[in-house]
């Protein structure tokens, strides 16, 4: 296989721990922008419209999630088929990989749109949001969800650039995207005055402008990864991979945010600033665990790539120094959380009783981050593997079942929003017991083992990083 995409990393050759940390590095300079987009709303919102807008913007948030991780999570799939066959050395196969992507992207973001403005009075109602805050919630909800193409497209596209090891484009990209997003915020929400509803707009337009360059970096002539429009279409037995890989892991997420959608239910009950400070926590902790989330998205790549590649080894390695390194830098910033909780929620807003809610939750649940990490982690490491059910099955029966289950029980016994704010440590804490014995006992790296596997190494000369 020719070298013609300069982009592309092949993560199969060289040095373990810098091709990890040099792939995984921009991946977290991206999420930091990318979590730019909602705390940007929340931020400004909050400091210009008051707290019932704060809480608006807040309390769509896990419903955002909900409707939109099915989606993207399947369509992560298509990233481990991509990573596989592109460490296998099979062109063909990626090039048929990425463009059923392309036109899983296309469907779901259609299905997406309709689905979120539809539902969205419903599902506020039924999550018991404040009366005087519904009218602006359904507002942003209904705005945000009309450029719901541009987002499941962005995150297909991008999908695709970090299978093939290319996490400084998109970088890139959501730098120009970020920085524009703040600006529209600034001018619609703090110059013209406008509605709650703007910040959805100027939201769109950025995740919109990220798309548009994805996608023309991507339609380049010449390169063997270019996607042309008329080859998206739905390749059988590629779609049949991309669901196996990526159906449990967008069950996962809408169950996740199923649980999540259930435990704001129940925080609203507390009233607006209940709401308002669980928006704050959540932007705070987005940050918070953005270097996590870069090597757990980095683990599945270079795992799925070397076991394509069949090195299993490098992979056992890679997934070892990934687990590692995000449960200390979880703990860390736990700590740094912890002690700076109140600094923290006041940049939301100052609010003195959305300022002690928001720093409850932060002093019950920063001090477990690793915990949290050391899940994820693990369930990046099966992904990678093809053991897409795995982490499935364990965070549908504790994050999503036995959450439940403990939200009802000590609501009717104490009705207290610490006891809700315990339910996030006590389920992570199970089901990391859980993945770590089957992360020790288990011969997750022979996932792909199941199918016939290409084992000539890819030709692909390493790039730069």
């Amino acid at each position: 296989m020719a070298r013609q995409l300069s982009s592309v990393k092949d993560l199969t050759h060289g040095n373990t721990y810098k091709l990890m940390v040099g792939f995984a590095l921009p991946i977290l300079l991206s999420q930091v922008f990318q979590q730019l987009y909602n705390t940007a709303d929340t931020l400004i919102v909050g400091r210009f419209l008051g707290t019932n807008a704060l809480a608006a913007v807040s309390s769509s948030g896990t419903l955002i999630f909900l409707l939109g991780a099915f989606f993207i999570g399947t369509a992560q799939g298509a990233g481990i088929v991509i990573s596989r066959y592109f460490g296998a050395g099979d062109k063909d196969k990626v090039s048929k990989a990425i463009h059923t992507n392309v036109a899983f992207g296309l469907v779901a973001g259609t299905l997406l749109t309709v689905v979120g403005v539809t539902l969205t009075p419903f599902l506020l109602q039924w999550m018991n949001t404040d009366p005087a805050v519904l009218p602006q919630a359904i507002e942003y909800f209904r705005y945000y969800f009309l450029g719901s193409m541009a987002m499941v497209m962005y995150n297909t596209l991008r999908s695709v650039m970090n299978a093939l090891g290319d996490s400084r484009r998109p970088l890139i990209y959501l730098v120009i995207s970020s920085l524009m997003n703040i600006a529209l915020d600034v001018l619609f929400v703090g110059v013209l005055h406008w509605g709650v509803w703007s910040a959805a707009v100027a939201t769109v337009i950025s995740q919109a402008v990220s798309m548009v360059l994805c996608l023309a970096h991507l339609c380049r002539k010449g390169h063997i990864y270019s996607v042309s429009f008329r080859k998206i279409r739905f390749d059988g037995a590629i779609l049949k991979e991309i669901v196996k890989y990526g159906l449990p892991g967008g069950v996962q997420n809408s169950v996740i945010g199923l649980a999540n959608v259930i435990v704001q239910s129940q925080i609203n009950l507390f009233g607006a600033f209940a709401t308002a400070a669980y928006g704050a926590y959540a932007k705070i902790e987005g940050f918070a665990f953005l270097p996590i989330n870069s090597f757990t998205m980095a683990i599945t790549t270079f795992v799925s790539q070397n076991l394509g590649a069949q090195e299993k080894g490098r992979a056992r390695q890679g997934a070892r120094f990934g687990i590692i390194t995000s449960v200390l830098m979880a703990e860390l910033i736990g700590l740094a959380f912890y002690l700076f909780a109140p600094q923290l929620i006041a940049i939301f807003d100052s609010t003195p009783e959305v300022i002690e809610f928001g720093v409850t939750q932060a002093r019950i649940c920063s001090l477990f981050y690793g915990l949290l990490s050391f899940s994820h982690a693990v369930a990046a490491v099966c992904r990678g593997a093809g053991k897409a059910f795995v982490p499935m099955a364990v965070m549908l029966s504790v994050w999503c079942v036995f959450r439940i289950i403990y939200i009802i029980v000590v609501m009717r016994l104490l009705h207290t929003i610490s006891a809700v704010f315990w339910a996030y440590p006590i389920t992570w804490g199970i089901s990391s017991t859980i993945f770590l014995f089957y992360y020790l006992f288990s011969r997750w790296q022979d996932g792909f083992d199941d199918k016939k596997a290409a084992r000539e190494p890819p030709d692909l000369e390493p790039s730069e990083a």
